[in-house]
Parts: structure tokens; C-alpha cells; sequence
């Protein structure tokens, strides 16, 4: 059972996008630790190439946010643009999770998920951030036009 349980985490993780830090601001000071800020973190589209999301989100400063033991608020927004030539690494599927992150100790993250809109081709990518027993109802979406000239491939 952990053999299989390892190699399906090993599988899906290549799949999830990883964010780098594009750069924050403060939003409020915190005598002790660091400040609360807006952060601004930019990942590539794993299945789509020449697709970037950029992804604006509060992170908790101040020990709590210091040590990880804060709640990070669930408000986030998204952009994604096209920012190269758009090639698809294979079909895909209708919707699909491209990227995670913790935003709590337990139970919360935020996450981006990939829609098709096949009809008008076009990606559609949403942010919004769940819990365990109550998600948020805050969300942002984005939507990258595919060229005309190139279908995207379905599963």
C-alpha cells in the first residue's frame, strides 16, 4: 500500500506547477516578525506551454505567519496570459488542478484549476481557496484565448 500511495504522489507531482516569487507589498506592520503583504507569485501553465498565470494573494506575517501556524486570509486573483507560443504537451483534460499551495497549517489551500472552453477555445483558469469543512466562496477567473488556427486537444 505505501509502495502504490508513493508512486501515485510521485506521478501527480510533476503535474502541479511550482510558483516563484515575483515580488510583495505590506499591506500592515507587525512589531514582531514580518508584516502582513500582498505577494505576487508568477508559475507556468505545466501542460500548456507559452501560458503563465500570475497569482496575487495575502500571506499572514507577525510569529504565527513567521513559524507557518497562520491562516493566510482566502482572498487570491489571477491573470494568466499567453507569453509565448502556445504548444500543448498533450490532450487535456476538462478540468484539471494546475496549482496547490498550503495557506494554512492543516486543511486549507489555495488552488488554481485549468477549464476548456472547447466551444470558444479557450483556457480558463480559477482561483479560489478551500478548507476541510468550509471553503471560501471568493474566487477570481481568467481566460487565455487559443489561437483560431490551433484546437485544443481534449481527453
Amino acid at each position: 500500500m505505501k509502495h502504490w500511495l508513493c508512486a501515485v504522489t510521485l506521478a501527480v507531482l510533476p503535474l502541479l506547477a511550482q510558483a516563484e516569487k515575483v515580488g510583495d507589498v505590506s499591506t500592515a506592520f507587525k512589531l514582531i516578525g514580518s508584516n502582513h503583504k500582498i505577494v505576487v507569485e508568477v508559475f507556468d501553465d505545466p501542460l500548456v506551454a507559452g501560458v503563465s498565470c500570475y497569482l496575487s494573494r495575502a500571506k499572514t506575517g507577525g510569529v504565527s505567519g513567521a513559524l507557518g501556524l497562520a491562516e493566510d486570509k482566502a482572498e487570491a486573483s489571477v491573470a494568466c496570459r499567453q507569453v509565448g507560443t502556445v504548444a500543448f504537451k498533450g490532450p487535456l483534460p476538462q478540468e484539471d488542478e494546475v496549482f496547490t499551495e498550503r495557506a494554512s497549517i492543516l486543511f486549507k489551500h489555495v488552488r488554481v484549476v485549468r477549464m476548456v472552453d472547447a466551444r470558444r477555445n479557450t483556457l480558463v483558469y480559477l482561483v479560489y481557496s478551500d478548507r476541510l469543512i468550509d471553503g471560501s466562496p471568493k474566487n477570481s477567473v481568467t481566460a487565455v484565448p487559443v489561437p483560431a488556427a490551433m484546437k485544443i486537444p481534449l481527453k
